[in-house]
């Protein structure tokens, strides 16, 4: 199960609930034989105006701080400053913090990651490579707001226009790689689009490469926390760049805006943008200890709101929940009974260990439920999906996680098999 598909359900979870109680209990589900069961296979920031790019105002000073209880509310999780905020734990898929976070905001230069993704998607796919060059148009060097300084007529290399675009956010190498996949920015946008339904973006809307302000154009906070993770998960080889903390080009040093790179312990990625329409906003992750958390926030009022706010939320985050290992990779969930084999059960074991979000200093009292069709006809193979574990947190939130046979079992010999038939038909019916 992806945080992908899930995230589609989270916004009508929203809650981290309280937790108390006892470990985990397992209970089996199996249909009653009547019969010999049969196996089952069951920019860095556009600052655009309306008409022509205008010079960058001067950072507002940092906000005055503000206790909790005076900040404005969200739906789920601590009040904040962003219009609109989302953040996720990836690895439970359990929503922490829900600020109109499916309404739809300005995409700003955040926009630029799925420009990236999709770079990203050509290298994995052998069709680019890093020193793969794209010549740089008319249009890629006069586009305005944050640049990476490329000159007309130039080639820039794969490589470069990603750091251009990830630590420099510039609109002109956002240009170059529209121009070099798809002939035009109108053409790689649908593009973006298409690809943006793939992934489960479900409200988004891109009209450019780069997050410049377009009529029609939109996101919102959930389906950047999609996209985010997605890079992430999909591309762990690549991901590095948004990590960089500055750089280099054409004798220009730019450093990265996103703070929290040298701020926030743990932190990675990803983009900052901003726009005058939508504010200044992030998309920000970091890992501590294992644990990984995605946080979007828009519609702060200055580049260091942006930090401060996004500081504390991270912090906040990490503070006030923590993830519990309800079963291990490889952990036997039940024993399952075997019809017609060399032994009498089977361990049905989960290929992935299940986690849970709780807040911090409670104890997670998860019951689980074990589902299959039994008994288990023989042979089987170790590895093959057998079941389901279905885990119900105390506020009646489910996730289903697959069970496989953790062990080969092989058939009986005739004669074995002959004496278990006659067995069960004769005796079977006074069990």
């Amino acid at each position: 199960m992806s945080l992908l598909t899930d995230l589609r359900a989270l916004v009508a979870i929203l809650a981290v609930a309280s937790f108390a109680g006892l470990p985990a209990v397992v209970h089996a589900q199996q249909d009653p034989p009547k019969r010999p069961a049969q196996q089952q296979k069951p920019p860095a920031k556009p600052k655009p105006p309306a008409a022509t790019p205008k010079a960058a105002a001067p950072a507002a000073a940092a906000p005055a701080a503000l206790k909790v209880e005076q900040l404005p509310p969200s739906q789920v999780g601590i009040g904040t400053l962003a219009r609109h905020a989302f953040m996720v734990d990836p690895q439970t898929s359990t929503v922490l913090l829900f600020k109109d976070a499916e309404t739809p905001m300005p995409p700003s230069s955040m926009s630029k990651m799925m420009t990236i993704f999709i770079l990203f998607d050509e290298l994995a796919a052998g069709r680019l490579k890093l020193d793969t060059r794209f010549r740089v148009s008319e249009k890629a060097r006069n586009m305005g707001g944050s640049r990476m300084f490329l000159e007309l007529g130039s080639e820039a290399t794969v490589e470069d226009l990603i750091k251009g675009i990830i630590i420099l956010s510039g609109n002109d190498a956002c240009v170059v790689v529209a121009e070099g996949l798809a002939g035009s920015e109108d053409a790689f946008a649908e593009r973006m689009n298409k690809r943006a339904r793939e992934i489960g973006m479900t409200r988004t809307v891109f009209k450019n490469s780069s997050g410049w302000p377009a009529e029609g154009q939109y996101t919102t906070a959930r389906d950047l926390a999609v996209l985010g993770w997605r890079s992430i998960d999909d591309y762990p080889q690549y991901y590095k760049y948004y990590a960089e903390t500055n750089w280099t080009y054409n004798n220009i040093r730019q450093e990265n805006r996103n703070r929290l790179l040298k701020t926030v312990a743990g932190t990675d990625g990803l983009k900052t943008g901003h726009t005058e329409e939508g504010g200044y906003g992030q998309t920000t992750s970091a890992v501590r200890d294992g644990r990984r958390l995605i946080l979007v926030v828009n519609g702060l009022a200055s580049m260091a709101e942006r930090a401060q706010e996004t500081a504390r939320l991270m912090e906040w985050g990490y503070r006030e929940s923590t993830n519990t290992t309800v079963f291990r990779a490889g952990d036997t969930v039940v024993e399952a009974p075997v019809w017609l084999g060399a032994q009498d059960k089977v361990p049905l074991v989960i290929p992935k260990a299940v986690q849970i979000t709780t807040p911090t200093g409670q104890t997670p009292a998860p019951r689980v439920v074990a589902r299959f069709d039994g008994p288990i006809s023989a042979p089987i193979v170790k590895g093959t999906k057998l079941g389901t574990a279905v885990v119900t947190l105390p506020d009646n939130r489910t996730a289903e996680y697959p069970l496989e046979a953790g062990a080969d079992v092989a058939r009986m010999g005739v004669f074995g098999r002959v004496a278990t038939m006659i067995q069960h038909y004769m005796f079977g019916w006074l069990s």
